[in-house]
Formats: C-alpha cells, structure tokens, sequence
C-alpha cells in the first residue's frame, strides 16, 4: 500500500489520469502550433522566405508533427492494450512518450519563434528569440521541475533521519 492507501492497481489508474490531464494541457498547444505552420505555407509572403527560412519552416512543421504524434500516443498505447491488466507499463510508456513529446515541442517552439522574428526583424535577432524561447521552456519545464525534487528528496532524506548519500527511496 501506498501513503494514499491505494493499491498499486489504483495508483496506476490514477497517475494514468493525471498523465492525461497533463496532456490535455499540452495537446492543445501543439494544435494551435501546428495548425499554425500549417497555414504559414499559404500566406502571400511565403513564397519570399530565403532558403534558411524555409528549412527552418520544414524542420519546425515536422518537428510539431512528431510532438503531436508523442504526445497523442498514450491513447493508442492505452487502447491497443486496454483490458489487458497491464495499466502499470502504459502509464510508464506513456510518461515517457509525453516527455520526449515535450521535449521536441521545445524544439519546435522554438523554431516557430525564430522563424517569425527572422521573417519580421532579421535572422540574429530571430535565432536571439528562438534561442531564449529554448531557454526559458527547458528552465520552466526542465530545470524548475528537477530542482524542486531534488529539493523533495533531501527534504524527505531528512524527515526520514538519513542524511544526504543515504540509501534511495523504493519507488
């Protein structure tokens, strides 16, 4: 049993709820992005991009195409083995696939934010902004998030009375 009481059956259908609502949140974004590009290719100022522009369109467009298809696939890992008692492996699965799903989407970002200030300002300043974009998402969703477990885990390694280099906490 867990500090929940709840069976390790019940924490995996719960931690695969709150995986969803997660990416809920992020699927979103990805659309709004992606139907974004989509419509960039049949703009009037298209056509002037300058070959550096257009790969920067083409590797962002595939790139939020392979985010969306990250993050979309925890349902299909659910439906494929859904009624198979295997609840445990799609939630490991599936968090996996929603953090190398946010992981491209970084990336994808922030080639949207280089691409539209290249187009509208000029290439330096449009790598500056893509460059801070990557930076400031890979602090927000990186960074933030391994510093406050790091900092969970010695507060925990204290209230236990190990110090730090003790043993690791099973999961």
């Amino acid at each position: 049993m867990s500090e929940r009481n709840e069976t390790p059956l019940e924490r995996a259908d719960r931690n695969f709820g709150e995986l969803l609502q997660e990416l809920r949140v992020v699927q979103t974004g990805v659309q709004f992005l992606f139907a974004f590009l989509l419509t960039l290719a049949f703009t009037p100022r298209f056509p002037d991009l300058d070959s550096v522009q257009r790969a920067t369109y083409v590797t962002t467009l595939l790139l939020a195409v392979v985010a969306a298809a990250l993050l979309t696939a925890p349902a299909a890992v659910h439906r494929v083995l859904f009624q198979m008692g295997a609840k445990p492996q799609i939630v490991q699965v599936s968090s996996r696939l929603a953090a190398f799903g946010m992981v491209v989407l970084v990336l994808a970002l922030s080639g949207s934010v280089l691409l539209v200030v290249d187009v509208t300002l000029d290439r330096g300043a449009g790598v500056a902004a893509g460059a801070g974009t990557l930076l400031v998402c890979a602090g927000l969703w990186g960074a933030l998030p391994w510093a406050l477990r790091r900092t969970l885990t010695r507060a925990e390694a204290r209230e236990e009375g190990r110090g730090p280099g003790g043993p690791e906490r099973s999961p």
